[in-house]
């Protein structure tokens, strides 16, 4: 099970999961998501933070036999765990990490206690710390405390600002964390590990352009960044696949200021490097498959854009779906599970152009 068909990233994953040999049935709430179309099967679901979507998914879950599911937004990571109960491989890192990364200010705190560099980090609520000065070189973030891709974030010039930042912002002041804002390079970074706790992989990613997700990133070695990664997972012991988010400080050092605990939406450059992170750990995780070793080529470049895929009419049609929200045929998301089919959906059908 592959969750967020609509997200940008998704289609690919579930294409090259695919090409893998694994059976894909994606899930999203919006029938226009354009992987519900490019699995094996497709299914819409309620909000991830909603009281029905857990039940949901244990019922295609079971439905479809599925072994595994990959959760790819936030609101999900929670709820999903408790599939591990139902004896699914959640490819997630363990629940205690996930709750303290979707808490920023619980994240920032963990990490700092831990030696690790941060930016100086405040609730909206308190007072800043006593060495930060009013008017910081590159400024400060003003962000919630939980959130992704980038909403809500608010960049100022000085202390000064924050107030009305904090006014503006619909959230409550103790919902805010405010941060210094480091103005070095930017990397997003791929953390390859499992049940066992052993990093396998370490791969880091400059990110050129970033527009809410990473629209353009190179993969570039980076001992201190790579030796900062490796400290988060010995220290926070994630023991499953996370991201993180870091800038270079003026002296070069990393400052960690997000980690996604989940795989990253950059994971197929990290894939185009030579690192297969989500198939690769997915066979560790169903099939007893062999550990990924840290070997990656330097300099691959990503450059995310709109792709068009290719199904017969018949393929489109077989799950029941319709990408207009407003047609009949739409199946909602507290509908029950169509019944799996007996027949490989996709069987016979061309193969896709790429």
């Amino acid at each position: 099970m592959v969750t967020t068909a609509g997200s940008a990233p998704t289609p690919g994953t579930i294409l090259h999961l695919r090409e893998q040999g694994f059976r894909v049935v994606a899930t999203d709430i919006d029938p226009a998501a354009p992987g519900l179309y490019l699995a094996d099967r497709g299914y819409l679901v309620p909000a991830g933070d909603s009281e029905a979507f857990l039940p949901r998914m244990r019922a295609l879950c079971a439905s479809e036999g599925a072994v595994a599911i990959v959760p790819l937004v936030d609101e999900e990571l929670v709820p999903v765990g408790d599939l591990a109960e139902d004896g699914l491989s959640v490819m997630l890192p363990r629940p205690g990490f996930v709750a303290t990364c979707l808490d920023k200010y619980v994240l920032m705190r963990a990490l700092d206690a831990a030696g690790i560099g941060i930016p100086r980090t405040w609730a909206a609520s308190e007072p800043p710390p006593a060495d930060v000065a009013a008017g910081e070189p590159g400024g400060f973030v003003v962000k919630p405390r939980s959130g992704r891709g980038s909403r809500g974030v608010q960049i100022v010039e000085s202390l000064a600002d924050v107030p009305a930042a904090v006014a503006a912002s619909g959230y409550g002041a103790d919902e805010l964390i405010v941060q210094e804002r480091v103005t070095g390079p930017e990397f997003t970074v791929s953390v390859v590990v499992w049940r066992d706790g052993g990093v396998q992989a370490v791969v880091p990613k400059e990110v050129l352009l970033k527009q809410g997700v990473t629209k353009y990133a190179v993969t570039r070695r980076h001992a201190e960044v790579e030796r900062t990664c490796r400290a988060v997972q010995s220290a926070l012991r994630a023991d499953g696949p996370f991201n993180v988010q870091l800038c270079l400080d003026t002296q070069g050092r990393p400052r960690v200021f997000e980690i996604n605990p989940r795989f990253s939406s950059t994971a197929a450059l990290t894939v185009a490097a030579g690192v297969d992170e989500v198939a690769g750990l997915l066979r560790q995780a169903v099939a007893d498959g062999p550990r990924l070793t840290d070997t990656w080529r330097e300099g691959v470049t990503m450059v995310r854009r709109w792709a068009d895929e290719f199904v017969s009419e018949e393929e489109f049609a077989s799950h029941g779906l319709t990408p207009d929200p407003a047609a009949p045929r739409v199946a909602r998301g507290n509908d029950p599970a169509p019944p799996v089919p007996s027949v490989d959906p996709v069987s016979g059908v061309a193969v896709r152009s790429r």
